[in-house]
Parts: structure tokens; sequence; C-alpha cells
């Protein structure tokens, strides 16, 4: 999940413009869970579905 969207429950901005200690904390700890963490869950199964098609084709040609 992006944080671009949430709305923080203390002081009601969104968590991306981190106005409060509440909003930036969290806006700390959602840019540190990792390369994925961005990503919405769309893209993420466009990623799986490109990584299943690539393995099917080594495996198919590998195979032959």
């Amino acid at each position: 999940m992006t944080y671009d969207r949430l709305v923080c429950a203390s002081c009601a901005a969104p968590v991306a413009e981190g106005r409060c200690p509440v909003c930036r904390a969290s806006r700390e700890r959602l840019q540190q869970n990792g390369p994925f963490a961005g990503l919405n869950p769309a893209a993420l199964v466009a990623l799986l579905v490109v990584l299943v098609a690539a393995l099917a084709l080594l495996a198919h040609q590998t195979a032959a």
C-alpha cells in the first residue's frame, strides 16, 4: 500500500504530507518496507504472471 492515499487518524491530513509526528513515523515505516511495498496489487499480479511465463518458457526450451 502506498502512503500517498492514507489519511492520518491523528491530524486528518494526508500521511504523505507528514504534518504531525504520527504521520512522519508512518511515512518512514512505509518507506522502509522494501522494494515491493510501493507497488499496488495489480502490479504485483502482473509481475507474478510475467515470472511464471518466463519460467514456463525456460522449462519448455530445456525439455525440447
